[in-house]
């Protein structure tokens, strides 16, 4: 159904299963909120910007729109720099209408089709949510169908934490940032890590400082704007990442298949950009951008250093031929301070293993994420 906070009809797609609550801010395809019911608690693991709602005269005038309305998670398509198709950052994906073509009530929860009311390189793009009664999950799946070219994608989900968290990763065989850092600029923002830099250990990568950091720890007090890719090992399995929230009490859960989104980006944003709308305000936020891609559309077209790492960075669009990618956003209370030491996907749940050894089983659907299939470029 189509409602507003105060009740009255506006451009957010709200749908519903037992436990579980999902709003859609159909204006830019983005998540505007999830709340998830568990152990009697409400779980708000998405964020949503600051300055969402306040009057657009107040903000740059050329912020993007879906920087306007930044919130929760959205594709991105390309993924960052939209320099083969004019568009904006990434992507009208990001940035322009959705339309319902379908919302409804299923035997076991809520399913809704949405079509982004533009074409990214002549394809039509199909973004598809479902919600299952009892499951901590929203299970996305996006199709492009036709097209022309190869585009670069990715999802962005953000959370945010009132005092850091710890992070888990399915194994990664690689960590590295970017040429340069997001912020050079001193008078701007400032950065943490070392650009560029690279490590196979996820607890000691290079800062610029000299030193290293440990990236399964969000620490508030690193006043900071960095962005880091994580290469997924061959492992077999799903790729996840798990946050540990400390002040909230919860964890956070992102999956994906990595056949098709082989990376996760990272973007610590914790006060690190001092000019509008950021103005040192975006604090505490994390966000876990599975993709297929590098930074910037023509960067994933052409020769970079992820496809000299076997990394595919862009799906083939063509005529007749739909290409679809799926992913998983939830959160469960959280047990213990620490996230899981390892994660399973089997047949109707989910196992959760501590490094004690301890488990804990969550409704899931494992065949979701498709895991095994094999996947065309």
């Amino acid at each position: 159904m189509l409602q507003g906070s105060d009740g009255c009809a506006m451009d957010t797609l709200t749908i519903k299963a037992e436990g579980i609550t999902v709003s859609v801010d159909l204006s830019v395809g983005h998540l505007a909120d999830m709340e998830i019911e568990a152990g009697g608690r409400r779980l708000k693991p998405l964020h949503r910007a600051p300055w969402v709602g306040d009057p657009r005269e107040t903000l740059p005038a050329n912020l993007p729109y879906g920087t306007v309305r930044l919130s929760g998670d959205f594709l991105c398509a390309p993924f960052s720099a939209s320099d083969v198709e004019d568009a904006p950052l990434h992507g009208w994906s990001a940035n322009s209408a959705w339309e319902v073509r379908d919302s409804q009530a299923t035997a076991d929860g809520w399913r809704a089709v949405l079509r982004l009311r533009r074409k990214i390189m002549g394809a039509s793009v199909d973004k598809i949510l479902t919600l299952r009664d009892g499951h901590p999950f929203l299970y996305q799946e996006h199709v492009f169908s036709g097209g022309a070219g190869a585009i670069s994608v990715a999802h962005h989900p953000m959370t945010v934490m009132k005092a850091g968290g710890r992070l888990a990763f399915s194994p990664k065989r690689l960590a590295a940032t970017l040429q340069d850092p997001l912020e050079p600029d001193p008078a701007r923002g400032r950065f943490l890590f070392a650009y560029p830099a690279r490590s196979t250990d996820l607890t000691r990568f290079p800062t610029v400082a000299g030193a290293t950091t440990d990236l399964t720890a969000y620490r508030m007090e690193d006043r900071r704007e960095d962005f880091i890719t994580l290469i997924e090992e061959d492992h077999g399995g799903p790729g996840w990442t798990a946050l540990a929230r400390e002040a909230e009490d919860d964890l956070v859960l992102v999956l994906k298949n990595p056949a098709e989104l082989p990376v996760t980006m990272l973007w610590f944003s914790n006060g690190g950009r001092d000019y509008a709308p950021w103005s040192g305000r975006h604090i505490g936020v994390l966000g876990i951008e599975d993709g297929r891609s590098a930074v910037g559309h023509a960067a994933s077209l052409g020769d970079n250093w992820l496809k000299r790492e076997s990394v595919p960075t862009a799906f083939t669009l063509a005529e007749g031929r739909a290409v679809s990618f799926r992913h998983v956003i939830g959160a469960v209370p959280r047990a213990g301070r620490e996230p899981p030491a390892s994660l399973a996907a089997e047949a109707g749940r989910m196992r959760l293993s501590a490094a004690d050894g301890a488990t804990r089983d969550i409704p899931f659907d494992g065949a979701f994420l498709r895991i095994g299939r094999t996947v065309a470029p």
